[in-house]
């Protein structure tokens, strides 16, 4: 019963599809009792969210462009007046130039920098500041995804480990001024995975099949472990933890090098 999410209500940024981090995490949520508001940027992905959306018995569905303050001050006015408190919020959201997830990082721009930062990480510290007067008089939860090329160097992932490093400080910093008000803040580092985002990345194959190969599980990281590992931090169950990155890679991250007979 302690990871029962019954009673508790959200918001999900970030579907893309039935493939997504960010929809594992929604189904496990719901599973266990949740009721869910989904958020979505533009009409393309409004087509792929809906029915989604609406398979978990979800009837609030916005149009949020992260890059806009009035856009998330809308959405959050919006959720405010349906639901007066929320539980949690599950920010799944990262975005870089597809042309610079390959080849050098020296080569990265100043412009696709700047973006990088401004969705994946600055979005999440606005996404916070709206939440906050709905969580504040509960507590609550504030999730988000990182990966662990944010201390680690993975090829191709460029700016992008850049842009999770500052996120996974970003949420030390976040837990520590919203603790006192019973607000939790935590990452999930899942390992590669086969994603509308993942594939972006060049070389993706080769490094979930690296990871499966090397894990000490043998094995990547399924969107049911993720789920359920966010239902764990979002519930009473995780009521003590706050400010951590949670790894969910079949513990890839404890490896100095590849298993023996990969070498």
């Amino acid at each position: 019963m302690m990871h029962s999410m019954k009673g508790k209500r959200g918001l999900i940024m970030g579907v893309a599809n039935d493939r997504s981090i960010a929809w594992g995490i929604a189904k496990a949520l719901h599973e266990a009792g949740a009721e869910l508001a989904f958020s979505y940027q533009g009409e393309a992905f409004a087509k792929r969210v809906e029915p989604l959306a609406e398979s978990l018995g979800s009837d609030i569905l916005m149009d949020v462009d992260v890059t806009d303050d009035a856009s998330i001050e809308a959405a959050f006015g919006r959720l405010g007046a349906r639901w007066p408190t929320i539980d949690f919020v599950v920010h799944a959201i990262a975005f870089s130039d597809k042309s610079e997830l390959s080849g050098r990082f020296l080569n990265t721009t100043r412009p696709n920098f700047k973006h990088s930062m401004d969705i994946s990480v600055y979005s999440f510290i606005e996404v916070a500041r709206r939440a906050y007067p709905l969580m504040k008089e509960n507590g609550g939860t504030m999730l988000t995804l990182t990966y662990q090329g944010s201390n680690r160097v993975v090829p191709n992932y460029n700016v992008m480990g850049v842009a999770k490093a500052a996120l996974e400080a970003t949420t030390r910093y976040l837990a520590n001024d919203l603790g006192p008000d019973k607000i939790r803040v935590n990452a999930i580092s899942p390992g590669p995975m086969k994603t509308l985002a993942g594939a972006a990345i060049g070389g993706a194959r080769k490094t979930f099949r690296h990871t499966e190969d090397n894990a000490p599980m043998r094995a990547n990281a399924t969107l049911e472990a993720i789920g359920g590992t966010a239902v764990y931090l979002a519930s009473d169950a995780g009521a003590c933890t706050t400010g951590e990155v949670i790894r969910v890679d079949g513990g890839y991250h404890v490896l100095g090098m590849p298993q023996p007979e990969n070498l």
